[in-house]
């Protein structure tokens, strides 16, 4: 379904806009050019950093334990706080925060919470969050977390207001034992390397902190977990490369083509304001596209060469991440249509406000 959207979309661009075969040969090479930019910018020190994380997360941090503290029993100032940081603490991407928040709301957790997980999840994963400050620019990447999770806990709690529905499941503490306590120090150090790869400091002290930092994580990964603990982390960690680069490179030659085929006159009167109707136009096609996790960020980069405005960009990247027409069939499925739409409407409207906020900033 997600992959004939997709085709659909491009095959109506091909066909609707009127294009001459040098136009085409140079948006083509354009998509090499930005292909080329990525792999040598923003693989080696930003995306491959991030997958380790995801594989560290996957593997010696405690899920279950995250997602149990969702209940019914738990205390707002918990459960909601909990709900809105779980996409970068279980690593989520859009392709499995249905399942798990399927999971969790059927097993009992209120409609608040997984409301606010469902739309934080996706978009505030270590890696989308990196990528986006290292291509946009760290303004774009903090607002972007922030505007995330804020919005993630107004809807949640706006949904229990509505739906006075508490979910049966039940709280209950972490346990604190030595191997939790080792998975915690080497995703620590894990994200020290990744947040000074990005940082523009002196070249000499970099380098060191970076080789050092390397050097005690190939040590802590060959000698302070077992060798299965090990085996599943570097299982884990390829299994999130294979999943998401393909996308990702598919999704960066395509972002190369679109800026040099779509009209640039289009984008700026659509999207080229920072005020309300663009946001709002900005949160709608977010809404019904569909971005294969980290795909969004070389699509808003074309769009932000092509005029788009940051308050539209921010509203694309808020409600792009959270909803695609694929996923709103499921969400449909498990909320039921009136608070499925509910909570579509819910998404738009905080992602324009938010957008509409960082565009007069």
């Amino acid at each position: 379904m997600k992959e004939f959207i997709t085709i659909l979309l491009i095959f109506l661009i091909f066909y609707f806009v009127p294009f001459q075969s040098e136009t085409i040969s140079q948006s083509i090479l354009n998509g090499f050019y930005m292909l080329q930019e990525y792999a040598r910018q923003h693989v080696l020190l930003c995306l491959v950093p991030a997958f380790f994380i995801a594989g560290t997360i996957t593997v010696m941090l405690k899920k279950e334990a995250i997602l149990k503290l969702l209940g019914p029993n738990a205390k707002r100032i918990i459960s909601y706080p909990v709900a809105a940081i779980s996409g970068g603490i279980l690593a989520v991407c859009s392709c499995t925060i249905l399942p798990l928040f399927g999971g969790i709301y059927k097993k009992g957790a209120g409609i608040g919470p997984a409301s606010t997980f469902l739309f934080s999840g996706p978009a505030i994963n270590i890696a989308a969050i990196f990528l986006t400050a290292r291509v946009l620019g760290w303004n774009i990447g903090l607002a972007r977390l922030i505007a995330t999770i804020t919005a993630a806990i107004l809807i949640g709690l706006i949904m229990e207001f509505l739906y006075q529905e508490k979910g049966s499941g039940d709280f209950i503490n972490f346990d604190n034992n030595s191997n939790s306590t080792k998975g915690i120090i080497f995703f620590l150090l894990q994200l020290s390397f990744l947040i000074i790869g990005g940082l523009k400091i002196n070249t000499k002290v970099k380098t060191f902190s970076m080789v050092s930092l390397g050097i005690i994580i190939t040590l802590m990964a060959l000698f302070a977990f077992k060798k299965d603990e090990t085996k599943s982390w570097l299982e884990e960690t390829w299994d999130f490369s294979k999943k998401i680069l393909p996308y990702l490179f598919i999704g960066v030659f395509f972002a190369g083509i679109l800026t040099k085929l779509l009209p640039e006159n289009i984008v700026t009167s659509l999207l080229g304001k920072n005020n309300l109707l663009s946001t709002f136009f900005a949160s709608i096609i977010g809404m019904f596209m569909y971005f294969a996790t980290l795909t969004e960020v070389p699509i808003v980069q074309a769009l932000t060469e092509l005029g788009m405005g940051k308050g539209p960009t921010l509203a694309l990247l808020m409600a792009g991440n959270s909803l695609s027409l694929p996923s709103m069939i499921v969400i449909t499925k498990l909320f039921g249509k009136k608070k499925a739409f509910t909570y579509f409407s819910l998404v738009v409207i905080f992602s324009a406000i938010f957008g509409l906020i960082y565009g007069k900033i």
